[in-house]
């Protein structure tokens, strides 16, 4: 069944929740929804103390790292990291706590060319059980196609089952953010949602435009269960007043396979 994982997006070293489609390189910068007044390793300990498994650190862009390792040591096991991983450090972040690492851009060259013997390189460096692909993506001409570099490169490869068919021997999961309503909190990619659900291989995680708590229940519907949901602007933790914390806590036991 679909279950919440949390998330601590980290941009300049602090919590932040950024409209993805924002997240630029000129003068404008990103649109931020929420500067956090509490560190990445206040969220850890939170997720640490509720039991919640499974989730993200993103690193955006450079000066995220004391503030990840610091999340990882408050949360050792317990969350995944991205964002700078490539085969030369994915150890080290295994090292320093983190579950799995969480690689887009180190797959592609700087155009958005794939590099397959990258992808073999991280499997020899952390194995395939520890690696996560995210496979974030644009809605374009073709349907889906993954970008990179903080979402601003296109790449050549596109969000189909084939796709995911082909990666999943070379990971242990999925992260999808839907970035062109990442941050909006307007609702989520339906249709993305129902293609993933309708592949069903690997574990694999949703994020982008969950509003409420209903569109939580939209993803377990669209999907049949198969994929796991992440919420961020509309979190109460996050600032937002969509979607309660709690209530996020409650949704995981109602739907744990071992409630009665």
């Amino acid at each position: 069944m679909t279950k919440f994982r949390p998330c601590i997006d980290l941009h300049q070293g602090k919590v932040k929740q950024i409209v993805g489609g924002t997240l630029r390189d000129d003068d404008e910068g990103p649109r931020e929804n929420f500067v956090s007044e509490h560190d990445a390793a206040w969220y850890a300990s939170h997720y640490r103390r509720d039991g919640l498994t499974g989730g993200h650190v993103i690193c955006l862009g450079p000066g995220n790292a004391e503030a990840a390792r610091d999340a990882l040591l408050a949360w050792p096991g317990g969350l995944q990291v991205g964002g700078g991983i490539s085969a030369t450090n994915a150890a080290s972040w295994i090292e320093a706590g983190a579950s799995h690492v969480i690689v887009t851009s180190s797959l592609f060259s700087t155009v958005g060319k794939f590099l397959a013997p990258q992808l073999e390189a991280l499997n020899r460096a952390v194995g395939a059980e520890r690696l996560v692909i995210d496979l974030s993506c644009r809605r374009t001409a073709k349907g889906w196609t993954v970008t990179m570099n903080r979402w601003q490169t296109l790449t050549e490869i596109d969000v189909t089952t084939s796709t995911l068919d082909y990666l999943a021997s070379h990971c242990a999961e999925f992260l999808i953010h839907a970035a062109d309503v990442e941050g909006l909190c307007g609702g989520i990619d339906e249709e993305l949602v129902e293609l993933l659900g309708s592949w069903g291989g690997i574990p694999l995680t949703y994020a982008g435009g969950v509003a409420t708590l209903a569109d939580v229940e939209k993803v377990q519907q669209l999907s049949g269960g198969k994929i796991d949901v992440t919420v961020g602007s509309a979190l109460d933790l996050f600032g937002g007043n969509g979607v309660r914390y709690a209530d996020l806590l409650a949704w995981n036991q109602r739907h744990s396979p071992y409630v009665d």
